[in-house]
């Protein structure tokens, strides 16, 4: 069995990759830059914009896993060119070579599109993959955090300080990358009641995580008790406008993603929860929050 993976080179698909070479598959993964040789992988450089380089990464593949898409851009074009047009070059490979099985990333965000131009991009993605004739499944991730995240990374970095500012009382839930890396490969052979299905997977925490405990098990991984103090939408979507005149395109903070921040309920969907027997949850997040801090720290990011 062969799997052709876009964004095989960032956090989740790094994963991926390390979750397939554990399980001897043979990968076919894209990029945009020359990268060393690794194990299982046949790299093809190119983007979700190069139509020949996808045929090659599809080719003699028995399912795709569709991971790239754009988290950040500073206008709707941007977040269309990523994650709705380059889902149609990426359905439209899979289909010209005749690979079928579609795995496709996209997000929670997906599920309130009117928050967010990226929201509403991962929201049309999902609607190129589910008209596209094609054996699909939608995996929607919370947060994701892990080894190599600069996302959540931003909260451990925070708690060191003992301070750390959190969005607006609400919940949300999140994942461990590496079981969202084996969920994401065990869907590809997974049975008829995985196919064309939404799954909202998550760490298995019922109603998933206030704010302010997220935040304290941070804290708690980091060694350090923490003030996580509840932060205005208004100030959160002013902490956004001046993040982007800042730091511009480099802008981790944008008004864009303060909106959907500032949503109150981020929790995976009990009625979209993945079989038991396709998978499960095995990193229970206050180990994996310690594992990552000690990640960070080892590698000089702490």
């Amino acid at each position: 069995m062969s799997i052709a993976i876009t964004g095989g080179t960032g956090f989740v698909g790094q994963a991926v990759l390390d979750a397939a070479e554990q399980g001897s598959l043979a990968v076919s993964a894209l990029t945009r830059r020359e990268q060393p040789d690794r194990k299982g992988v046949r790299w093809v450089r190119g983007d979700l914009s190069d139509q020949p380089a996808l045929a090659e990464l599809v080719r003699g593949a028995t399912a795709v896993v569709h991971i790239a898409g754009v988290v950040n851009a500073p206008d709707a074009a941007g977040f269309r060119a990523g994650n709705v047009e380059g889902t149609q070059n990426v359905v439209a490979a899979a289909r010209e070579a005749g690979v079928s099985r579609f795995i496709h990333v996209s997000s929670l965000a997906a599920r309130e599109p009117g928050l967010s131009m990226y929201g509403h991009s991962k929201r049309l993605g999902e609607e190129v993959v589910q008209v596209s004739g094609l054996d699909w499944t939608i995996v929607r991730p919370p947060g994701v955090y892990g080894p190599r995240d600069t996302e959540i990374f931003e909260l451990f970095r925070a708690a060191r300080l003992r301070v750390m500012p959190m969005p607006p009382a609400g919940r949300a839930s999140f994942i461990h990358v590496e079981d969202l890396a084996r969920l994401l490969l065990a869907l590809v052979n997974a049975g008829e009641g995985s196919r064309e299905r939404i799954f909202e997977p998550d760490d298995g925490t019922l109603g998933g995580w206030s704010h302010t405990g997220f935040a304290k098990a941070i804290g708690k991984a980091m060694g350090k008790a923490v003030w996580a103090p509840a932060m205005p939408a208004a100030l959160l979507l002013g902490a956004g406008r001046l993040d982007r005149a800042l730091r511009g395109a480099r802008a981790k903070l944008t008004p864009d993603r303060a909106r959907y921040m500032a949503h109150p309920d981020w929790v995976s969907d009990p009625a979209r929860v993945v079989p038991p027997g396709v998978w499960q949850p095995v990193v229970e997040t206050q180990r994996g929050l310690a594992q990552t801090a000690q990640w960070y720290r080892d590698n000089g990011w702490l």
